[in-house]
């Protein structure tokens, strides 16, 4: 299941969404199910008002019950950026209001900070990706991340509590320990 929207100004994003979403579902043998609607909407009360529609809330509800979440964790920097910085996701003023918030990085469109915290990010109101106090209350939350570039982020999200299981490569959690 798509934890987030995927459209932006210069695409719909169903392709790529689509993509990742079948691929995993293939190899599990699982109905892939996508979500239809924007990675952030232009005003927090468009959002509410679509998670009213039944087909958007049938999705929702579908998160609410999940009791597993496999995830990366979204980073503005390093060798690869994450598609929400670098794909037109963020106009320029909302990466600077991201940067004078403190964020480090995202779990599913929604961002948080070196301590994990996240409320009081304006762009959250305006995210697609499940809320984090919903995301903390699913069972198992499998984190995987490569490369050094998201430590920081990595690190946030443990502080958190966001993360229950972390699947690293080997250089990335021998810096971690350190």
């Amino acid at each position: 299941m798509q934890l987030n929207g995927a459209a932006n100004t210069r695409t719909t994003g169903i392709s790529y969404a689509s993509d990742i979403i079948r691929t995993i579902a293939d190899a599990y043998g699982a109905l892939p199910q996508g979500f239809p609607v924007p990675a952030f909407f232009d005003y927090p009360e468009t959002r509410e008002q679509l998670w009213r529609e039944r087909s958007i809330k049938r999705v929702l509800d579908m998160q609410k019950r999940m009791d597993l979440a496999v995830f990366s964790i979204g980073v503005p920097g390093g060798n690869v950026p994450s598609h929400v910085y670098t794909a037109g996701y963020l106009e320029p003023d909302e990466a600077e209001a991201l940067r004078r918030d403190g964020v480090v990085g995202d779990i599913a469109t929604v961002f948080f900070r070196s301590d994990g915290s996240y409320r009081g990010i304006e762009l959250n109101e305006r995210a697609s990706g499940p809320r984090l106090d919903l995301f903390e209350k699913v069972a198992r939350r499998v984190c995987i991340v490569a490369g050094t570039a998201k430590l920081p982020a990595l690190e946030g999200a443990l502080r958190g509590g966001l993360i229950t299981d972390l699947i690293i490569d080997d250089v990335s959690a021998i810096a971690l320990v350190s």
